[in-house]
């Protein structure tokens, strides 16, 4: 059924993202790979991307059509009116499926249902219970985006077990798993990120993501700095409306020399990042689908993780557990680890095998395009 699926022509949206290509969040990546293996799967992709500071619009990428929106460059309306203005040109134009992506912008999935449209939203986690979004207009408006998915959409995807229970809990609607994938990766040497940072292979832990609070960064840096050791720890990633947050960080580390902050990491210095890490960690206490793990562990990673669901169903018995919230745990698990490099490289040695086989995108873009082709159908 997923060969037909796949050999059916169809006019597609996509709208909910920041902006393709960039890697700004893990909804960026999601909706990158999806638009370009359906492109290559002969169907017609559009996407509506945000306006966003420092990024120039394209009109085109890899066979995939872009169209960028009016954007109001506010915290809290930024994503409001760019899936406002996106929504009313999906509608307005000729498309067999409109794609929204994330809570928020699925607020205005009713409008394309007004249209005659099919609408599918993708739930890549529940965004109300970001510490970023618990008070003021973006709690409601993301609050208020979960109930219209409920009552509007065709189809709902979700891509975690946990937030397939909590619609059908909450809401009595069925959803549809569909997890992120992964791609075969490149593995580099460290010529970029030993000329930068002064990072040699095997020599520190790596933290790749949003610095954002739930993220448990914070936890993270302070068992560290307990720790003994002469690797350092690499936090790469940028801030996310939550640049209070990322100063707090850096001002409790700047008096560890061993721990180095990045900014974003693109392109090459990304994948040399994952590629000569001792261990990669993801220490959250909120994840929808977390993309960075399913990469970390595609390059051969030993992982550290929590202990919440988003996290440990991806790693299975692959990777090291600690318990969430808790910095004691967190600093005896690396501890561990640090001091235990059989045991690590045992852990890298089953990882990108494992991950790879179990994650991977063209199995994925082609449980999407099935979806959507029952929904033409219904």
């Amino acid at each position: 059924m997923i060969t037909e699926a796949v050999g059916v022509f169809m006019k597609i949206a996509m709208l909910g993202q920041k902006s393709v290509p960039s890697r700004l969040g893990g909804v960026e990546v999601v909706v990158e790979n999806l638009a370009t293996q359906m492109t290559m799967k002969k169907q017609d992709v559009t996407l509506y991307n945000r306006k966003v500071k420092g990024i120039t619009p394209v009109k085109e990428y890899k066979g995939i059509k872009i169209c960028t929106v009016p954007t109001i460059e506010k915290k809290g309306l930024a994503a409001i009116s760019a899936s406002f203005f996106a929504a009313i040109q999906a509608s307005v134009k000729k498309y067999d499926i409109v794609h929204i992506h994330a809570e928020g912008p699925a607020f205005f999935s009713w409008i394309p249902k007004l249209f005659g449209k099919k609408v599918v939203v993708t739930i890549h986690g529940l965004d109300w219970k970001r510490a970023k979004w618990k008070n003021g207009l973006g709690a409601k408006f993301i609050r208020a985006g979960e109930k219209a998915a409920v009552k509007y959409s065709d189809a709902i995807i979700v891509l975690s077990k946990s937030n397939q229970e909590y619609f059908s809990k909450k809401y009595s609607r069925e959803t549809i798993l569909i997890p992120n994938g992964v791609s075969n990766p490149k593995i580099l040497s460290t010529a970029l990120i030993q000329k930068k940072w002064n990072l040699q292979k095997n020599k520190y832990i790596l933290y790749l993501g949003r610095i954002v609070p739930e993220k448990g960064i914070k936890n993270l840096i302070l068992a560290f700095k307990k720790i003994s050791t002469d690797k350092k720890l690499v936090i790469a990633g940028g801030s996310s409306d939550t640049d209070q947050f990322y100063a707090e960080i850096k001002e409790l580390a700047k008096d560890d020399p061993r721990i180095i902050f990045t900014g974003v990491v693109q392109g090459k210095a990304l994948e040399e990042l994952y590629s000569n890490a001792y261990l990669y960690t993801l220490p959250s206490d909120l994840e929808g689908m977390p993309l960075s793990l399913l990469e970390a562990m595609s390059y051969g990673n030993c992982v550290l993780v929590s202990d919440i669901p988003e996290c440990t169903d991806v790693v299975g018995m692959n990777g090291i557990i600690f318990e969430h919230g808790n910095v004691d745990d967190l600093q005896d698990k690396l501890e561990y680890a640090i001091n235990n490099p059989t045991i690590v490289q045992k852990f890298k040695e089953k990882s990108s095998n494992y991950i790879l086989s179990k994650y991977n995108w063209g199995k994925i873009v082609d449980k999407t395009l099935l979806v959507y082709r029952k929904c033409l159908n219904d």
